[in-house]
């Protein structure tokens, strides 16, 4: 088994929290809206809202951590993986985009691109691990 460094250990942690929160606010969200539960106004605009706030906490805690790792090296493997998720997203996003303007594709909702770029992080995991 691996041995995590003490700021991974707390990123780790904030993660696995984070995205808890998100499940729970995720399928309250929907299940509000879906049996029509849901509140008017601008409770309504905050419901819908909730689930995307632990995913920018996400962010948040990756950014922390970075702060956080003292290994140099550790630090430098993470922020190589997020440029390859970054760039992987932005091509794709770009191509997206130009397809659509054409109509060739039909829309996609915006919360996809944090997905795509969190996929992008594993693809970065994987091009650090050939890349050794």
């Amino acid at each position: 088994m691996p041995k995590f460094s003490p700021a991974q250990r707390l990123y780790n942690k904030r993660v696995l929290l984070l995205s808890l929160a998100y499940a729970l606010l995720l399928f309250g969200a929907v299940w509000l809206f879906r049996f029509g539960h849901a509140p008017g106004g601008p409770a309504r605009w905050v419901l819908a809202l909730l689930p995307a706030l632990p995913v920018v906490g996400i962010f948040a805690a990756m950014a922390r951590y970075l702060g956080e790792e003292s290994d140099e090296y550790l630090r430098m493997v993470e922020i190589r993986k997020a440029l390859i998720a970054t760039g992987l997203t932005l091509a794709i996003t770009t191509c997206l985009g130009f397809l659509q303007s054409f109509d060739l594709v039909p829309r996609i909702d915006f919360y996809w691109v944090a997905i795509l770029w969190f996929a992008g992080l594993g693809v970065g995991g994987c091009v650090q691990r050939l890349g050794r």
